[in-house]
């Protein structure tokens, strides 16, 4: 009898260690998962020793998504929030939401480019075209309606005048000919409007359609103006946007008095925006640009309106 009783004691014994182990292993499958909603989890490196964290950086759909606009300042938006080390970002503009063979790859193939990131840190991507696009802001939302939302945006006339510039130059390298700014913006005597370069700048309209599936408070606006000339300022909104803790300072940045811009210094480093950004615009007619004004005056009040704030533009 005694033995029987000890064997019971054994297969007792047996039985929780098994649900012990399972038990684990479930929490061990969680943290995947909860990485994806980017939640409350984010306080939880407080409590892992560097050795862990390694184990658990991960590849997860980005929390916050800088949508446009093109020209804007996308690229010194990107590497200026890639200071903060809580944020982490992808190294090349992805355009999974607005072009559609790279959509039909699927969200996994979209993970799979992002970088790997420890669960306190916040994966951002940008790609300026979705904020033109008509199908992102849908595809956005079923993938994650909770997602954070950076537009980062510049006067609209400035804007078209940019847009032209890369154009300009992208044809030169590529021995294509080339046309004066105001043969595109002007056709038979009127303000071409169809030029695309024309169309990107019509924020009222594009805002219009991100506005059907974010709310306004999901959509942080970044003045591209202010962050070329005060990139401290419009940083500390994003940070207080991303609620995570404010880290980058003044000494990350410096002026490049040959560039004409802020450069960045970190970890010991110092470096500049590619040498193909700030490049010296054309000089455009003064009646064209008085055209752009004019034409711009209208869809940027509505703009205005729509976001409840206003900016500096002609």
């Amino acid at each position: 009898m005694a033995y029987l009783l000890v064997g019971a004691l054994l297969l007792v014994a047996q039985a929780d260690q098994v649900r012990s182990g399972s038990s684990q292993q479930r929490e061990g499958t969680l943290l995947p998962s909860l990485r994806h909603r980017g939640g409350s989890e984010s306080n939880e490196s407080e409590y892992h020793s560097p050795q862990s964290l390694s184990s658990i950086a991960n590849q997860i759909i980005p929390q916050t998504i800088i949508i446009g606009v093109r020209k804007g300042g996308t690229r010194a938006l990107l590497e200026m929030l890639d200071i903060h080390p809580d944020i982490v970002v992808a190294a090349t503009e992805v355009h999974f939401f607005d072009w559609d063979e790279n959509y039909a790859k699927g969200l996994e193939w979209y993970r799979k480019l992002m970088p790997f990131s420890y669960p306190h840190q916040t994966t951002i991507e940008k790609t300026p075209g979705y904020f033109t696009s008509i199908k992102t802001p849908e595809r956005i939302h079923d993938m994650n309606s909770s997602t954070k939302l950076l537009l980062i945006l510049r006067d609209p006339t400035e804007r078209v005048i940019s847009d032209y510039t890369q154009v300009y130059y992208n044809r030169l390298e590529n021995h294509k000919p080339v046309q004066p700014i105001e043969e595109m913006v002007i056709k038979n005597g009127a303000l071409n409007t169809k030029y695309k370069a024309i169309q990107r700048s019509l924020y009222d309209i594009h805002m219009n359609n991100w506005l059907r599936y974010f709310p306004l408070d999901q959509i942080h606006i970044v003045d591209g103006g202010t962050l070329i000339r005060n990139p401290l300022e419009e940083l500390q909104k994003v940070e207080r946007f991303l609620n995570i803790p404010a880290r980058i300072m003044t000494s990350n940045f410096y002026f490049n008095q040959t560039k004409g811009f802020y450069c960045l210094r970190s970890d010991g480093k110092e470096r500049c925006l590619h040498e193909s950004k700030g490049r010296p615009h054309p000089i455009v007619n003064s009646t064209v640009l008085k055209e752009l004004h004019a034409y711009f005056r209208e869809h940027n009040e509505r703009f205005f309106s729509m976001v409840k704030q206003s900016f500096n533009w002609h």
